[in-house]
Parts: structure tokens; C-alpha cells; sequence
């Protein structure tokens, strides 16, 4: 779990993935390291996942289901063109968080993660 998340960079993020990541494969997770999120980010696409629906783990907000990046021909209005698609799947609870905000929140990752200098900024 990434404490304080919204308080540090990309790098910094990515280190202490790696480093929990890491303490997973050799088993050493401590209680500590799995309890206090909010928020949580599934991914299915190492295996291959291309949709699934991630289930809200409580006291937890929200769950965010990664999939496989593929390329895909999309309509540009004119012709299709190969574009690469990230499917992504938010569950959310919605006594806690307004469905119009999680959708906001989703659209606002997409143009995230479709230019992803914008993160650095």
C-alpha cells in the first residue's frame, strides 16, 4: 500500500510499488503493508485479463481494474486507425463517492494515460 500517494511524484511512486512488489514475491508482507487504503488498483493484464468487474474491498472507497493494453482499429470518422486501448474498470461506493465524480475521475486518468507527460508535469 503507497501511503500519502497524492503527496508524491511518479518516481517516488514507482519506487515503493517496486519495492512492495518485490516483498510480495518473496512473501514477506507485513499486516502493515496491506491495511489503512482507500484505494486500490487491480491489474489482470499480465495474465492476459481483458475485462473484469474488481470488487470493493471494505473499509475501502474504490478499486480500479487494470486490463491488457491492445491495439485496436478505431473509426476516426473518416477511416479506422490502430489505436492502443487500456480498458479500465472503476467500482466505487456509492455511499461515499457520487457516481458523476468517478466518472469524472475516470475521464480524467484517460487523457492521463493517453499523454503521459502530463504526469510528469
Amino acid at each position: 500500500m503507497i501511503k500519502d500517494a497524492d503527496k508524491k511524484g511518479v518516481l517516488a511512486i514507482a519506487s515503493e510499488t517496486a519495492a512492495l512488489a518485490a516483498k510480495a514475491r518473496d512473501g514477506k508482507l507485513a499486516p502493515g503493508d496491506m491495511q489503512g487504503a482507500t484505494f486500490t488498483i487491480s491489474s489482470l493484464g499480465g495474465i492476459g485479463g481483458t475485462y473484469f468487474t474488481p470488487i470493493i474491498n471494505a473499509p475501502e472507497v474504490a478499486i480500479l481494474g487494470v486490463c491488457k493494453a491492445q491495439m485496436r482499429p478505431v473509426w476516426s470518422g473518416s477511416e479506422f486507425k490502430p489505436r492502443l486501448l487500456l480498458p479500465l474498470s472503476l467500482s466505487w461506493d456509492h455511499r461515499v463517492l457520487d457516481g458523476a465524480a468517478a466518472g469524472r475521475f475516470n475521464t480524467f486518468l484517460a487523457g492521463l494515460l493517453g499523454d503521459a507527460r502530463r504526469m510528469l508535469l
